[in-house]
């Protein structure tokens, strides 16, 4: 009887993880997955680009746009998309990329467009989406195609984040590392010598408190994409999603004449209020309103060439499904101080590897968070081979700029293999 008694405490105490895992794991299932949804029509993309899916990735189905995927051995690049992006928004690189020798593979991130095993659900639990959790959605889809290293992972806006810590986990998977819109500032730190030496926390003015209660009143988009209304406010907005989208990739693109990024001079809600209403916003305003006030005219319309009619078409097809609280969602963990302490692991954790950043002239990204151009360049990257400022582009980089953009990833690549 002792016996069984202590096999069974012992299966107890195997199973009861497990259980609790199956529990965290049906928290996660989507309500985004439609029955039976398929690839990318044909017509959506360039001649030599797929749409297809990988099963069971770290939990999800994720779709993907791959290019040079002809048989043979060719080395691996992996590019990870922003907010609100999609794996098509690679699409004007991917051809280039491909034809240069390398096996491109872009997926639709947790959170967004055809992958699925992810909720949508404003009450969700938000640990899916916590950082070393996406860069294990990135190994999980490398390792199923039985690769073992990618020669460069390269990211925009909020994959740019995510190509950094690919790189600051995973060293000897991940040999170099493009990144774009967003400068990466390091790793978190711990606090040191603290035996002996209590340290009281230091009250400071609250940035976000400041900008409500500037004469002119402002918050801070990420705080926005934090509510509740967030998703309802983009995703039903009342000029219509297509509109939205236009006017939203409009505003941060070049072809508004009154993008004209500068450093700021600190972290305080006057240098903030600088920029433009898409990072800070009106207090009163969703973002579907901010945006409203500068929807392109027909003729401004009619002559982008990277951002199409039919190509605008896909991102309203996909949002429409889907909404926007899948990215939100990763917005709203950082605030949670879930998985800050996994992340200070890497304390003091570097990126060793050869690096290179790109951004666009127009991009209020580079210089949104104050000081950390200087602080890439100088301390978390030891090997940043070169800083790219791209006339001609906004935020949309590898969009407005595809031509450039992928040339100088190409010569980036071409020092290092």
């Amino acid at each position: 009887m002792k016996n069984t008694r202590r096999q069974f405490m012992r299966l107890l105490g195997i199973t009861a993880p497990s259980l609790f895992m199956m529990q965290r794991l049906t928290a996660q299932i989507p309500d985004t997955i439609k029955s039976g949804i398929g690839p990318y029509p044909d017509s959506w993309l360039p001649d030599g680009i797929r749409s297809r899916f990988v099963e069971n990735v770290n939990g999800l189905r994720i779709h993907l746009l791959e290019a040079g995927h002809e048989p043979g051995d060719r080395p691996v690049l992996v590019l990870l998309h922003g907010f609100p992006e999609l794996a098509y928004s690679w699409r004007k690189i991917m051809l280039p990329l491909a034809n240069s020798g390398y096996h491109v593979i872009a997926p639709d991130l947790r959170g967004y467009g055809r992958t699925t095993g992810w909720s949508s659900d404003y009450e969700t639990d938000l640990t899916p989406f916590r950082m070393l959790n996406k860069v294990r959605d990135v190994m999980g889809l490398i390792y199923a195609y039985g690769y073992d290293r990618v020669d460069c992972v390269i990211g925009h806006d909020f994959g740019s984040p995510l190509a950094a810590w690919c790189a600051v986990t995973r060293p000897d998977v991940f040999r170099s590392v493009v990144l774009m819109s967003a400068p990466f500032t390091g790793t978190p730190s711990i606090p040191t010598n603290t035996i002996g030496n209590p340290r009281t926390a230091i009250s400071e003015p609250n940035i976000y408190d400041e900008l409500e209660n500037l004469p002119r009143p402002r918050k801070h988009y990420q705080r926005y994409y934090q509510t509740r209304d967030a998703n309802q406010n983009m995703w039903k907005a009342e000029q219509g999603l297509s509109n939205f989208i236009r006017a939203y990739y409009h505003y941060k693109s070049a072809d508004w004449a009154d993008n004209k990024p500068h450093p700021l001079a600190e972290r305080s809600a006057t240098e903030w209020a600088k920029m433009p209403t898409y990072y800070i916003m009106d207090l009163a305003d969703g973002m579907a309103e901010t945006v409203a006030s500068v929807m392109p005219s027909t003729e401004v319309v009619a002559g982008n060439s990277w951002l199409t009619d039919s190509e605008l078409s896909v991102y309203v097809n996909e949002f429409g499904r889907t909404g926007f609280q899948g990215g939100l969602n990763s917005y709203r963990m950082g605030t949670t101080g879930i998985g800050a302490a996994e992340l200070q692991l890497y304390a003091g954790k570097t990126i060793d590897q050869p690096s290179l950043f790109i951004s666009g002239a127009s991009d209020w990204g580079t210089y949104q968070n104050p000081g950390a151009l200087d602080r890439m360049q100088d301390t978390a990257c030891t090997d940043m081979r070169g800083v790219h400022i791209v006339e001609g582009a906004g935020h949309w980089v590898q969009q407005e700029q595809a031509q450039i953009t992928a040339r100088l990833i190409l010569e980036f690549l071409k020092q290092l293999y």
